[in-house]
């Protein structure tokens, strides 16, 4: 695991570690890493799906935009490769 050390923290930064630790039980080492994980790792990955199906539902598409979409769509297979 890696080591860091982090210098000129203002005296009230440092008191209100202390605060926030001795309130979650904790050591204000383990607040600090506390607060550094939660403020670059989100709560739950980001999934691909859930994201695309999010922007759908805020431009407002429907079950029936997609029908259309696959009544235009080009169900021709697709021709191989060659390496002449």
């Amino acid at each position: 695991m890696a080591i860091l050390t982090v210098r000129n923290v203002p005296d009230e930064v440092h008191r209100a570690i202390r605060v926030r630790a001795a309130q979650h039980g904790r050591s204000a080492e383990a607040e600090v890493r506390e607060i550094l994980a939660n403020a670059v790792k989100p709560p739950q990955r980001l999934r691909l799906g859930a994201a695309l199906a999010e922007l759908g539902k805020n431009v407002g598409l429907t079950n029936e935009d997609f029908a259309v979409l696959d009544q235009v769509r080009d169900t021709t297979p697709a021709e191989p490769m060659r390496f002449e």
